[in-house]
């Protein structure tokens, strides 16, 4: 079926929305990936800012504390993010239709589901608690000070998920500068109160760990108000007014479609979390060095991954909006320049890492530590699965704008489990430690070649569309309230 071509585009940015079905294409993705970048990198900042403080003003404990707490939540947002792009992917293919009043409707399901799940996480957290650091095996040192940080980061949740909820929905309007802004005043801010709640600095309250997470609380809250006043006094095109903010109630068939595509999303994510437990346990087995010179490693490779991650939500979001606009043949330079970027930026990086690895490695090591050397050996076996691991979720990336989301799935499953562990298993006798090192670039080999070969179906091309605006006014029409009024739309 013949798509609808967009009505007269632009290709100017307005506040809000950026057509990014217009203009060079490799120039566009790196503008708009750039910016993600820097939000990835500032979050993982703030994580390890807030970690030093705690460990250097509270000790050991109340920093392993975090650490069981931050598990926690990060099973709690992966199903966020699994809805979150979701609703990016299809607020981006109606935009691309320019349909401006269904990118609306789908937002507006997406945020008050989260909104009710959020809700429903803050309350069920708070009361639960403890059963879930139970249930981790917290030990018992640290069991009060993690329960004590752990409540007050729940409460935290429902400002941290609509934030969330409304950057990635601004992301799937092209406008990835806006969360980029509120991003950084949350940091700010929790940087800046961390110390002084934990210490009772000047006028505030000496609280230890409770006041790291009350600053994680107030930077949320504040950062959410903030960028809700913008989107409004901005008049985004993603803000709901009048009649428009009863699609908050979500609507069965949107409901429907951010369900069905985000589970199997946030699933991938706890996917992948499982696959790097259970390699942490294994590498555990090596003793306490081989341990270290891991975790200095993985370090290293938290930042090592931000540039394709990014580069693959800006594919996402470029694809989305080349299928909503019936322009198929745009997604074939999408994606191989979302594969050059990646190369580019995660080889340059990669080359860095290798080249200045001792010193580097020495800041989490300490210099003259015998794990330094083994840290090193890890990386030159290991470090190259990223270059490979940005490609597939490029792959990924262009697929999942066009509504697949099983396939990346199934790949995932099969690479990370039967061929990363079959690996290990089967080479661990002779190749003993290494095993565990080349299990990584093995698995992401086959990742790779699977996803490239899932890329090349032509049946996943023929399914990716969006309504046509003239069903989309149908839908409207049915929409309008109980006087008659139509639902605004652009």
């Amino acid at each position: 079926m013949d798509m609808p071509a967009p009505a007269a585009p632009s290709g100017r940015e307005r506040a809000g929305h950026r057509d990014l079905t217009q203009g060079p294409i490799l120039k566009t993705l790196l503008a708009f990936s750039a910016t993600t970048l820097l939000s990835n990198v500032l979050q993982s900042l703030n994580g390890s800012v807030n970690s030093v403080w705690v460990g250097r003003m509270l000790g050991e404990d109340a920093l392993a504390a975090t650490a069981n707490a931050n598990v926690v939540m990060f099973l709690v947002f992966a199903g966020v993010f699994g809805f979150g792009m979701a609703a990016t992917i299809k607020v981006g293919q109606a935009f691309g239709a320019g349909n401006i009043d269904a990118a609306r409707r789908t937002f507006g399901t997406a945020l008050g589901l989260c909104v009710g799940l959020s809700m429903l996480v803050a309350v069920a957290g708070w009361i639960w608690a403890p059963a879930l650091l139970r249930l981790m095996a917290t030990p018992g040192e640290v069991f009060s000070l993690a329960l004590a940080y752990l409540r007050v980061i729940f409460v935290s949740v429902p400002a941290a998920m609509i934030t969330v909820m409304v950057g990635m929905g601004l992301r799937g309007a092209g406008d990835s500068q806006t969360s980029l802004r509120f991003m950084i005043l949350s940091v700010v801010l929790d940087v800046a109160l961390n110390p002084m709640l934990i210490a009772g600095i000047g006028p505030f309250p000496r609280m230890g760990i409770a006041g790291s997470a009350l600053s994680t609380a107030i930077a949320s809250f504040v950062s959410m108000a903030a960028l809700l006043f913008y989107v409004y006094a901005r008049n985004l095109p993603l803000r709901l007014k009048g009649a428009e903010i009863r699609y908050l109630i979500p609507r069965r068939d949107e409901l429907r479609y951010i369900l069905t595509k985000g589970l199997p999303m946030g699933v991938q994510m706890l996917m992948i979390s499982m696959a790097g437990v259970i390699m942490v346990g294994l590498v555990n087995r090596e003793g306490a060095m081989v341990s270290a010179a891991y975790g200095a490693s993985l370090q290293l490779w938290n930042y090592l991954q931000m540039p394709a991650l990014a580069i693959s939500a800006a594919v996402s979001a470029m694809a989305a909006q080349a299928i909503g606009a019936g322009l198929p043949d745009r997604l074939g330079r999408i994606t191989r320049a979302g594969i050059g970027l990646n190369v580019a930026m995660t080889g340059a990086m990669t080359a860095l890492l290798l080249l200045f690895d001792r010193p580097v490695l020495e800041l989490f090591l300490g210099a003259g530590s015998p794990a330094v050397e083994l840290a090193r050996h890890i990386q030159y076996l290991a470090i190259w699965t990223y270059i490979l691991f940005g490609v597939t979720i490029v792959f990924f990336g262009t697929m999942r704008a066009g509504g697949v989301v099983i396939a990346p799935l199934v790949i995932l499953g099969i690479t990370m489990y039967p061929i990363r562990l079959g690996f290990y298993a089967l080479a661990h006798k002779t190749l003993g430690q290494d095993a565990l090192w080349l299990a990584f670039p093995i698995s992401s080999s086959v990742s790779t070649l699977l996803a490239g070969l899932a890329y090349r179906q032509r049946g996943w091309r023929e399914k990716a569309r969006v309504v046509p605006p003239d069903e989309c006014a149908e839908e409207t029409q049915a929409d309008s309230d109980s006087s008659g009024r139509m639902v605004p739309a652009l």
